[in-house]
């Protein structure tokens, strides 16, 4: 098959794009690299600050298009994925749906189901917009509200999820929100994130050594993450047990710096507000490195997996972030049994070529 894998979120494309390679299909990635990150992609779509930067994206963009014709599959990472106006988009998209034969849609992050449906029908018991049957009323929550409902955003969001030939949500999360949609359920599918094992993960003691703890910040998004109260319990719990555990924060380094930081930890802390381990933990967990977040039952069912329980779940409050932290940082030979399950569950579940093959027998079936 010949495959446009369009956007980029967290490396998810580009990871997948290896394993259909793999599998002996033509795979181009078009992105952005997902701003800072940078990751890789076959047509570079960044799109720079300024005027010039602008007008050099537009150029760009232009000589792209023709290059994003004649693909048996075209997959869309997000109903925003370019760095354009939404009511530009919906002509690039129209233009995509007519020059090739399929395109489906990634449930892989924000648009307007995943902040509709969380906020009025709320599915979950907690996400990003709700926490039981209360709406979240932080800044970030109620700036993502007004960009995404009654807006061009919105309208764009309807158009390609009705119009596109599939939809594939990469979280359970993604899933379960999705599944409230008369329409739309009938044509989805769940398919994990993709991951590139790491050719040798060694598990480290670490009984005799301070438990090290890694969380990554985004500025903009903290409270809206979870990542303002994570970070509180941690640095409250390294203060207290200072001789036992030591905690890393990172802002914004590119992907390969920001890989080798991850290694030389113990745990990661990541998405307060989730069910599921996303990318960021995954790749983490790929190296052995205990993730503490999201990992309620919902996510081992969808997974069918009955014995694995590699994830440290911690409810969306900073007592149970307390908590959980400061039992593995007083029981850290705990920590060696979660390494290996953490490895074993990616390569079980999100191994790229597995993934790979679950993505080459939805696109065989859609042709």
């Amino acid at each position: 098959m010949k495959i446009l894998l369009l956007g980029e979120y967290s490396n998810v494309h580009a990871t997948l794009a290896k394993g259909l390679r793999t599998l002996g299909h033509e795979c181009i990635v078009a992105s952005n690299g997902d701003f800072w990150k940078q990751y890789e992609r076959d047509i570079d779509l960044e799109r720079k600050e300024g005027i010039f930067g602008t007008l050099s994206f537009l150029l760009k963009l232009m000589f792209s298009l023709p290059k994003m014709r004649g693909y048996d599959i075209v997959q869309l990472i997000n109903p925003m994925f370019l760095e354009l106006k939404a009511e530009h988009i919906i002509y690039i998209y129209r233009y995509l749906k007519r020059h090739n034969k399929r395109v489906i849609l990634g449930a892989f992050g924000i648009d307007y189901y995943w902040v509709k449906v969380n906020t009025d029908i709320r599915p979950l018991r907690y996400s990003d917009f709700n926490i039981g049957n209360c709406v979240r009323t932080d800044d970030t929550a109620e700036v993502i509200r007004r960009d995404w409902v009654n807006t061009a955003k919105e309208t764009l969001s309807k158009h390609i999820a009705t119009t596109s030939d599939w939809i594939v949500a990469g979280l359970q999360e993604y899933w379960a929100t999705y599944n409230e949609v008369a329409g739309l359920r009938e044509k989805m599918s769940f398919i994990p994130f993709p991951i590139e094992m790491p050719q040798h993960t060694a598990v480290c003691k670490t009984e005799d050594k301070k438990v090290r703890i890694f969380i990554g910040i985004s500025k903009s998004r903290s409270a809206y993450k979870g990542t303002d109260i994570m970070l509180k319990a941690a640095k409250d719990l390294v203060d207290k047990y200072h001789e036992k555990a030591e905690l890393a924060i990172v802002n914004g380094v590119p992907f390969e710096q920001y890989q080798k930081m991850v290694e030389d930890s113990d745990l990661i802390l990541d998405q307060l507000y989730s069910y599921t381990p996303a990318m960021n933990a995954l790749m983490a967990m790929s190296k052995g490195v205990v993730n503490v977040g999201g990992g309620e039952e919902e996510n081992y069912q969808i997974l069918d997996e009955t014995e694995l329980r590699p994830i440290i779940n911690v409810l969306p409050t900073y007592e149970s972030c307390y908590s959980e932290l400061e039992h593995i940082i007083l029981h850290p030979e705990k920590l060696a049994s979660l390494k290996q399950q953490s490895i074993e569950y990616i390569h079980r579940h999100h191994d790229y070529i597995k993934v790979a093959r679950q993505y080459e027998q939805l696109y065989l079936s859609l042709l």
